[in-house]
């Protein structure tokens, strides 16, 4: 069932947005070359409680990183380790905040010193796809118009969908319905309406869309070894567009 947020739920979302943003923002100074990915989940773990939050995905159906950190050819859903980020990485950084038992959710791909001219157009396509799709939410659009103009973006930089993960509502559960693909036809799917909260988050690849899991049941990883990137916001829809809730 696809629930409509009240005008108080929506301040405590933004409130919630607005600590994962702002984590992000704390996290990019320590994204550096020899820095481990659980003393970045540290990081985030203790600026999430300071502000009086607590991190969303902390054992989340028994998830033991309090963020997700997916490096290279980890698509999502990489588990906090002792593995150090090397010069020339990408890395995704998912977060998520619960605040008063409503929840933030974004993603954010970085990368590590100096990349690749391939992994800055990865990059940089990515996050163009995630305001494309957010550029056709309004009352009354469909859930199929968001995925089609992520698609569009795909497609023009022949950059591979994964179509096994999509976004999705959130609320007082940080995944709710309805799902939210990163691909699809114009006018299909759920009609968007005023006061529903929809995480966007489109998982593109420099090679093939083809994914698997690993052996630890959660990282998800390019069939082919490919690059991938991961850019997403929680946004709200109004009367005449939408509005970013965690914006950084």
């Amino acid at each position: 069932m696809i629930k409509i947020k009240s005008d108080r739920e929506i301040e405590l979302m933004k409130k919630a947005g607005k600590i994962v943003g702002d984590t992000h923002n704390y996290l990019k100074k320590y994204i550096k070359p020899g820095i481990t990915t659980k003393e970045l989940d540290k990081l985030a773990n203790d600026f999430i409680i300071k502000n009086g939050a607590s991190p969303s995905f902390k054992g989340y159906d028994g998830y033991p990183g309090s963020i997700c950190t997916s490096i290279n050819d980890e698509v999502v859903h990489g588990i906090p380790s002792n593995r150090k980020l090397k010069e020339g990485d990408i890395i995704s950084i998912d977060i998520g905040a619960c605040y008063m038992g409503y929840h933030g959710d974004s993603a954010w791909t970085y990368p590590v010193g100096k990349i690749s001219k391939e992994l800055e157009d990865l990059l940089k396509h990515t996050e163009e796809s995630l305001f494309a799709g957010l550029s056709a939410i309004k009352e009354g659009a469909r859930i199929g118009d968001i995925g089609y103009n992520v698609e569009s973006v795909a497609k023009k930089y022949n950059l591979g969908v994964v179509k096994e993960l999509v976004g999705h509502g959130v609320g007082t559960d940080v995944h709710e319905d309805p799902d939210v693909p990163n691909y699809g036809r114009k006018g299909t799917g759920p009609v968007l309406k005023k006061g529903m909260v929809i995480a966007v988050e489109p998982m593109l690849n420099l090679g093939s869309a083809d994914v698997a899991i690993l052996d630890d049941d959660w990282t998800i990883v390019t069939m082919d070894s490919s690059p991938s990137a991961h850019f997403e916001h929680t946004v709200v829809v109004t009367s005449d567009g939408y509005q970013i809730l965690t914006e950084r």
